[in-house]
């Protein structure tokens, strides 16, 4: 009569090979999840320093390494789900949606850059403080009409986060990047505010002792 254990060896084994392939899967996906990050990280510096054809060559190894990382994961959904799998594709979001506002092009769709909802939104946050310094820059160089674009831009990404409102469980934290997208963005407004109004005064200074010399 055989014992009430004698499967557990099948059972183990059976085990052990579903997470050998995970495990093999896993050392495959987590350096080319790290490559995505460096290459999103290197685009988004390159088109801060306007130099936009090496930014596009950047966002699209980042986006051919992120669909490698998907075909190693092998359909084991796990791995997708695991926080360097999603700070991937989060991060090539925030380069995809950053260089498409600074270059005056639509926001592309989750579908597009074939990425989870999730990651996708909290990218989209992210990239509100790329925006800031674009402004930032806009305003050294006086470049207000810029300026005041990218800050509507950031505007509208707020007033769509805050929308989603769900448990961060589903969201991947969302709450926590939509309450710094609102900290970002009345800090930005305010500066921007302070600087058109302090060159509408010196302007309104100048015109007016040019009168006053006449």
């Amino acid at each position: 009569m055989p014992g009430i254990t004698d499967n557990l060896d099948t059972i183990s084994e059976t085990i052990r090979r579903s997470f050998t392939e995970k495990d093999t899967a896993r050392e495959h996906v987590l350096p080319l999840c790290r490559d995505v990050i460096r290459y999103s990280s290197r685009a988004i510096r390159a088109v801060h320093r306007q130099e936009l054809a090496p930014a596009r060559e950047l966002l699209a190894s980042a986006k051919s390494t992120l669909t490698q990382a998907k075909k190693a994961a092998g359909g084991h959904d796990e791995l997708e789900n695991t926080g360097f799998f999603r700070d991937a594709q989060k991060e090539y979001s925030e380069a995809a949606i950053t260089i498409a506002l600074v270059t005056q092009r639509q926001v592309p769709p989750p579908e597009e850059l074939l990425v989870e909802y999730a990651p996708y939104l909290n990218g989209m946050g992210e990239a509100v403080g790329e925006l800031r310094r674009f402004i930032l820059d806009g305003i050294r160089r006086e470049d207000y009409e810029r300026s005041e674009e990218l800050l509507t831009a950031m505007d509208d990404i707020y007033n769509a986060l805050v929308t989603m409102d769900y448990p961060d469980a589903i969201t991947g934290g969302l709450r926590r990047t939509t309450d710094m997208v609102r900290g970002v963005l009345e800090k930005t407004r305010s500066d921007l505010t302070l600087i058109m109004r302090q060159n509408k005064l010196e302007a309104r200074l100048k015109l007016l002792e040019t009168k006053l010399k006449q």
